[in-house]
């Protein structure tokens, strides 16, 4: 690639914001020209409006220091300055749905890492490996929005990264019934330690809107397009309980599984660690060559030895066996805010851009 993308970061200042500034540092076709955030930011310096806010463990770039900090609100003006954008912005639930349509509507890709688009039925939401042809349901969106290039696009909740792309892999015995508890870290509240002192040796045992984020958004990546919206699927039934624990990155699932064609525990293994997708076959730069991994210790994975597999873009899986009322259960592991957020934001936005979705402008 002769020339880098312009990118803007919305919500840049916030803890999403920065893992999207950190894994861009030196990414081969994207480069961060433009930081958004709210009016209290904007004027300032990237360092001076993050101060010690910063809460990733390598230091802020260097050349994202000096970049003075614009208003997210001032839309044709972060516009006209970007390619695309990545969403991360810290609104309620509408005003991210009307201010992500108004980057749209500048002819402005936004890549989102937020949750408020992804029932909106002509929006993608798109795990890369699983369903990129979801990506199809944008020359829907795109006339919607009356656009040429600018659509919205999303990528899924953290907490079913750890057992989705298990279960598509499984697909051919189809798993009909999944019950599954969620071990959530806390950096997918956007804290550490630090701001959260209380979750040292506690665990609490409810999420808001998590557990219906992980029982229903599975089944719209596992859904069709037809008359230009995305038709979730019905099956598999999935049951779920989200409980955040006192781990800093790495949400692990303890996951039991009913299937109409019964596999062999072998049968299982090798489907995971041979499933691949677009990401691995086009070697997008942030794509695990190796998706999921088995690990056969009867005390794997865990989140120190395990959640940094691949650069946090594997999912690791371990402990597969039969199952006295279901026919299997298993534990799967993700890093939440690299797979399940702004890493797999990335990864939609090389797919999209070899999907020839997003281009210079």
């Amino acid at each position: 690639m002769n020339q880098k993308l312009k990118v803007g970061i919305l919500g840049g200042t916030g803890m999403v914001g920065q893992r999207f500034i950190s894994l861009l540092e030196n990414h081969p076709w994207f480069q961060v020209t433009t930081i958004a955030a709210s009016p209290r930011s904007a004027g300032k310096t990237y360092e001076e409006a993050v101060g010690d806010r910063w809460k990733m463990t390598t230091p802020i770039p260097e050349s994202i220091k000096k970049i003075v900090v614009m208003n997210v609100n001032e839309v044709e003006e972060v516009a006209a300055k970007v390619d695309f954008v990545f969403s991360a912005v810290d609104m309620s639930k509408d005003e991210i749905k009307a201010i992500e349509e108004a980057y749209a509507k500048t002819e402005t890709p936004v890549v989102s890492n937020n949750s408020a688009h992804r029932w909106t039925p002509d929006v993608p939401m798109v795990i890369p490996e699983i369903n990129p042809e979801h990506m199809k349901v944008i020359d829907f969106q795109k006339k919607r929005l009356g656009t040429t290039k600018g659509f919205v696009a999303v990528k899924p909740n953290c907490s079913i990264q750890s057992y989705a792309p298990v279960l598509t892999a499984w697909e051919e015995f189809e798993p009909y019934e999944v019950v599954a508890t969620t071990y959530q870290a806390i950096s997918g509240a956007g804290k550490t330690f630090q701001d959260w002192p209380e979750m040292k040796e506690n665990i609490i045992p409810y999420i808001g809107g998590e557990e219906e984020k992980s029982e229903k958004e599975p089944l719209r990546i596992w859904g069709k397009i037809e008359n230009g919206v995305i038709e979730p699927a019905s099956s598999p039934v999935i049951t779920c309980q989200c409980i955040r624990v006192p781990v800093l990155n790495g949400h692990t699932a303890a996951v039991f599984v009913k299937f109409k064609k019964k596999p062999t525990k072998e049968q299982l293994i090798e489907k995971l660690v041979h499933f691949k997708g677009v990401p691995q076959e086009l070697q997008l730069p942030s794509a695990p060559k190796q998706f999921i991994q088995y690990l056969e210790e009867d005390n794997r994975p865990q989140v120190q030895a395990d959640v940094k597999y691949e650069k946090g873009m594997g999912i690791s899986v371990g402990r597969i066996r039969e199952d006295s009322i279901y026919d299997f259960k298993f534990v799967g592991l993700s890093h939440n805010t690299l797979r399940g957020a702004a890493g797999g934001a990335v990864l939609c936005a090389e797919l999209l851009k070899s999907q020839g979705y997003i281009q210079s402008k």
